[in-house]
């Protein structure tokens, strides 16, 4: 999901960073940062893999190779403040448990959503140490949004009822609790770290159940790749169905992802605990 890139605009971050594997990042540019994601990855490292995505210990690998690169432009010293005083904003999650746990039996007839929760907190935090090790000390992480509501969800899982599918949002809801607790305990252990849960339930959560009042029109479908598409193609591309002529007034932009209108909103919200992560 595409919040974290409105997180940083809503907080006044101007230009977006380049992505790290791109000719973008290079030169100059790295002085800006870089972005490290990968469509499809999570905290799984299994998961990734099976879907081509880069796992979490790969980016890390990047991230320190960017840190060799950056030294070469700004100095050790103005590097070394560079990556003490940068702003790292983490999202995962998503794709863990609505592109792998509901979908593969051989994880979820063996594994409780509870207990799967718990290992993705596990690697959280073995990646956040990871971060911390490498000289990070301010960190947004986005909670899980609320699963059963996407498009997708509800084409896959909500067997022609309507409505969200209220047991996805239950694992969601207590995933959320874990990771929230996990993040607390994480800024205990180690000094300096500063870091905030951007909690993204609670906000999409309203836009879907009480869209008009938020000016949104359609909330249960996306712009793109709807309802049969969403099982084929869950993700808009060429192949996709057209577009709708109005995404503004759509919640989602595809079968996953919320509308860049939809994001801003999510944005807004984060105002305070971003604020308090950098000025706090």
């Amino acid at each position: 999901m595409q919040h974290s890139l409105f997180v940083a605009e809503t907080l006044g971050f101007k230009t977006y960073v380049p992505a790290y594997l791109s000719p973008e990042a290079s030169g100059k540019n790295l002085l800006i940062g870089a972005n490290f994601a990968s469509a499809a990855s999570g905290y799984d490292d299994k998961a990734a893999i099976e879907k081509h995505a880069v796992p979490l210990p790969q980016q890390l690998q990047y991230f320190k190779e960017y840190q060799s690169k950056l030294a070469k432009v700004a100095g050790s010293n103005k590097s070394a403040s560079i990556i003490k005083d940068a702003l790292y904003l983490l999202s995962g999650g998503t794709s863990d448990f609505l592109l792998n746990y509901y979908v593969n039996d051989s994880i979820n007839k063996v594994y409780t959503p509870d207990q799967y929760g718990s290992y993705l907190i596990s690697a959280f935090s073995s990646f956040v140490k990871g971060l911390y090790g490498l000289g990070a000390r301010k960190l947004g992480v986005t909670s899980l949004p609320p699963l059963g509501c996407l498009p997708a969800a509800r084409t896959l899982f909500s067997f022609h009822r309507s409505g969200c599918v209220s047991n996805i949002n239950t694992d969601v809801q207590q995933f959320n609790k874990k990771l929230t607790s996990a993040a607390a305990n994480l800024q205990k252990q180690l000094p300096g770290l500063k870091i905030a849960v951007f909690d993204i339930f609670k906000p999409l959560y309203d836009l879907v159940v009480s869209p008009l009042s938020h000016g949104f029109v359609e909330a249960t479908r996306g712009c793109c790749a709807t309802r049969t598409a969403e099982t084929r193609i869950p993700l808009c591309n060429r192949r996709s169905p057209r577009a709708c002529s109005n995404a503004t007034q759509h919640v989602f932009w595809d079968s996953v992802h919320p509308s860049q209108a939809a994001n801003e909103v999510l944005a807004n919200s984060f105002l305070d605990a971003g604020f308090s992560l950098i000025f706090g």
